[in-house]
Formats: C-alpha cells, sequence, structure tokens
C-alpha cells in the first residue's frame, strides 16, 4: 500500500514513534525518522534532530530531499511527553522549552515538508496530540499548552492548504502504553469504556487509516483515540 511513499516519523526512538516507523516500513514505505537517539530500525534511515532547532530540522529536510525528492507523509510525533511539575515551580524556561519542542518543532517540521512537497498530487501531515490538550490533572501546563496548540494548528494548516493535495489531521491518544503491559492491573483496564489500556498499535492503525490514498475527505479532524475515557464522568 506505501511501497512508493517516502514517510517521515519524528520521535522514533521508542514508544508511539517507534511503532509507527515500523508499521509503515512493514507496509513497504521508505520511512526517515527524526530523533536525538537512533533506535536502530532496520530499513529505517535516521537523522539526529533536535526538534526545538529549526536549523537541525531544515538540514535533515534538505538530505531527506537530496536522497529520496520529496516526502509523502508527516508524522509529527516528537515530543518532550514526561515532563511535568508544580505551576508553582515551573519556570519560563522550562515551559518555553515544552512549547519549542512539541509545538514549533511540530510546525517546523510541517513547513519544511510543505516547502519540498512540489507536483505531488497526495500527501498527509498527522499531528500526535493528546487528550491533555482539553482534560488534564495539575502539573501539567506546559504539556497540555503544546498539545492544545497543536490541535488549533492542525485545524489552520488544513485550511491553508486547501489548495494542495495535502490534508492534515491530529490524532489525540489518551492512556496508551508502550512497556511492561501486562504489569497493569485489572482496575486499569476496567477504568476504560472500552475494557482495556491502548497500546501503540492503536495510534498505528488511526495513522495507517488518515493516511490511506482514499481518505482525502478526513480533513482538520481531530480524532480521539482513548478507549472513550474522555466521555465519562468520574465522581469520586
Amino acid at each position: 500500500m506505501y511501497s512508493n511513499k517516502v514517510v517521515i516519523v519524528t520521535g522514533v526512538s521508542r514508544g508511539i514513534g517507534n511503532a509507527i516507523a515500523r508499521a509503515y516500513l512493514e507496509q513497504g514505505a521508505a520511512v526517515v525518522g527524526f530523533d536525538l537517539h537512533n533506535p536502530s530500525i532496520p530499513g529505517m534511515d535516521f537523522y539526529c534532530v533536535d526538534l526545538g532547532k529549526p536549523e537541525m530540522i531544515e538540514g535533515a529536510f534538505d538530505d531527506m530531499v537530496h536522497q529520496y525528492g520529496t516526502a509523502h507523509i508527516l508524522v509529527n510525533n516528537g515530543a518532550i511527553s514526561q515532563f511535568h511539575k508544580p505551576v508553582f515551580e515551573l519556570s519560563a524556561l522550562e515551559f518555553s522549552s515544552v512549547i519549542d519542542v512539541n509545538l514549533n518543532g511540530s510546525f517546523n517540521c510541517a513547513r519544511e515538508f510543505i516547502k519540498r512537497h512540489r507536483d505531488e498530487d497526495y500527501g498527509r501531515i498527522i499531528n500526535i496530540a493528546s487528550t491533555r490538550w482539553y482534560q488534564n490533572e495539575p502539573g501539567w501546563e506546559a504539556y497540555g499548552a503544546s498539545k492544545g496548540g497543536l490541535v488549533s494548528l492542525t485545524n489552520t494548516l488544513a485550511i491553508s492548504l486547501a489548495e494542495t493535495p495535502i490534508t492534515v489531521n491530529a490524532i489525540s491518544p489518551g492512556w496508551i502504553q508502550t512497556e511492561n503491559y501486562d504489569d497493569l492491573t485489572e482496575q486499569d483496564h476496567q477504568q476504560h469504556p472500552s475494557g482495556r489500556v491502548g497500546k501503540p498499535r492503536d495510534i498505528v492503525n488511526t495513522c495507517l487509516f488518515l493516511t490511506h490514498e482514499d481518505n482525502d475527505f478526513i480533513n482538520g479532524a481531530n480524532i480521539v483515540v482513548d478507549g472513550g475515557m474522555t466521555k465519562k464522568m468520574i465522581y469520586l
């Protein structure tokens, strides 16, 4: 299905991004991974990129285009995802660093992708957001704000690119367990209306669906993949 496509995935060293890169390789795509750490995925071309540094993003895209000519799919997955601390202790620099990587990095990757997407009749941008963009816990101000901005960016890019073949959509994962799935408790699973905690494959499946060539009428959407958790009222 993707044997003639070039796919860029950011944040490939582990977790969801790693699973996405491997899935597109299995589908026959040429996959280019951006991250600070090389996961050594067989068959994937890797570029060491700090998403908070626009010049590194631009350089990686220059090299990628020199090798492949263009790219067809961009999955903006790379993010500072584990950072949280009490708002009373959160510095301006810490807040900005999360925004620089999670939001600005995604925008800069999208901008370079769009600039180099020439004479193609197919293009897809997927932004991996989070249910934390509108539901959250204390101490996640920076991460939540970055993901909220990413959903808004998705909306605007879809309109701005209306005269192009590129569609832009977001995926907002809920609880996706990327390691030690068997260590989860029955309570962990049963609190989800779907009866289980999510797996990376749930996000992979959504990516493969959205980037299918036939799915050009899904545009500007934010697809929540959370087992129904954000629809559930919880009273303690």
